[in-house]
């Protein structure tokens, strides 16, 4: 079932978190340790969804162009692991070490945290300012698997892009679309 994203309210202030990353031995991030110094990604994503699978490549090469501009990419996985095994936080860094990419991937066990954000799908994306107040949410770009659409980043490197250059963010934001959170 394609599930679109609920496209919170502009504005609205990043919901704290403070998670294991299952790559780093579960040592607990925050949002305020990870948060880029101009701008934080928090994206909703995990290892087996088709859509995610589609749009990781294009993500790790948006991490490696505009991490050094102080653009900061969290990942978080809130899948229920009992019935998504493929999910569970040992796949998790696997998945992180095959697809090589080196940003944050965080493990929402009791799910409160997907719930703060009222992520919808996966992957689910949302881009915060320097304050933490969300600027962007929605699609990456209009590709989706079987759609044919290149893979671009298009509608993240425009919210990127208009953060850094300190001009107004698009008012039309796509919502993104992919598998449905795996809620317990």
């Amino acid at each position: 079932m394609n599930t679109p994203s609920n496209m919170i309210a502009l504005g609205t202030k990043a919901p704290f978190f403070e998670l294991p990353n299952p790559s780093k031995s579960n040592e607990i991030q925050s949002l305020d340790d990870l948060k880029g110094e101009k701008g934080t990604l928090v994206i909703f994503m995990c290892n087996h969804c088709p859509f995610v699978l589609h749009v990781i490549d294009k993500l790790n090469e948006l991490y490696e162009d505009y991490n050094e501009r102080g653009i900061e990419f969290i990942a978080i996985n809130s899948n229920d692991v009992e019935k998504y095994p493929a999910d569970s936080p040992e796949k998790m860094i696997e998945f992180q070490i095959e697809r090589k990419f080196d940003f944050p991937y965080l493990y929402d066990e009791s799910q409160a945290i997907a719930k703060a954000y009222d992520a919808a799908c996966t992957p689910d994306f949302f881009f915060f300012d320097e304050k933490l107040d969300l600027i962007y949410r929605g699609q990456m770009d209009d590709s989706r698997p079987g759609n044919n659409k290149d893979v671009t980043g298009e509608d993240l490197i425009i919210a990127f892009e208009n953060l850094l250059l300190g001009e107004p963010q698009e008012e039309i934001q796509r919502p993104s679309m992919g598998c449905n959170i795996k809620w317990k």
